[in-house]
């Protein structure tokens, strides 16, 4: 997996697969004029091209993951703040109303390399929160790695209210698109598959697993696996 991040990490453990990290830093800098989903699109293919070529100097034939989440709020991307300032003034653009979570999935899979790309979206209402709990919640300096300054998982603040879209998305890795994308490429037979193809152990239940660690009972899952969203 072509990330560091803690949170990517824990939700791939979910699916039962082993894993290796591998990170891979990219100039994250939007071209002029670019849509939020090209540019989502271009960071994840290009971590995955990265880890690949790394991946290919080792040696080793195996798949490669790499992910690419971005805040979007009126067409404008938000991404991760540089201090605490920025992360409270985007707290407070974003309270009380409805934005975008973005996140691009990249895979290169063996044999041939091929890429396979996927996108998630989801609108994530934020509550009125009041001033007072963004300033707590900036001084823990969680949203300072966050992009949109925040974490929909946090237990102390808890900014987002009456969600019914992808959590996982939110959090940095959509595992039912990630499944998708595997079962498009054709390395499963079923979304809950348990064979072996192509060197990849296949998961009993990714959708039940994400659903049951994130305490979350998602309303988007079939819609996701039939590719309705």
């Amino acid at each position: 997996m072509a990330s560091n991040s803690p949170r990517r990490q824990q939700l791939l453990s979910w699916t039962g697969w082993q894993f290796l990290t591998c990170p891979a830093p990219v100039d994250e800098t939007p071209f002029a004029g670019e849509k939020p989903d090209d540019y989502v699109h271009r960071l994840a293919e290009s971590k995955a091209q990265a880890a690949l070529a790394q991946a290919t100097q080792a040696g080793q034939d195996i798949f490669v993951l790499a992910a690419d989440t971005i805040v979007v709020d009126g067409g404008e991307l938000l991404g991760k703040p540089r201090h605490a300032a920025e992360a409270t003034a985007m707290l407070v653009r974003l309270r009380g109303h409805v934005h975008q979570v973005l996140t691009a999935l990249a895979v290169f899979a063996p044999p041939g390399r091929r890429l396979y790309t996927d996108l998630c979206i989801a609108n994530v209402p934020m509550r009125a929160y009041r001033a007072a709990e963004i300033a707590r919640y900036v001084a823990s300096r969680d949203p300072l790695d966050k992009a949109g300054a925040y974490a929909i998982q946090n237990p102390g603040f808890h900014p987002v209210t009456d969600f019914n879209g992808c959590y996982a998305c939110v959090v940095g890795l959509p595992l039912c698109h990630l499944l998708r994308t595997l079962l498009k490429a054709g390395f499963f037979a079923s979304a809950l598959s348990s064979v072996r193809k192509a060197g990849l152990d296949a998961p009993v239940d990714v959708p039940g697993a994400c659903q049951a660690n994130l305490e979350y009972l998602c309303p988007v899952t079939q819609k996701i696996l039939n590719r309705e969203l």
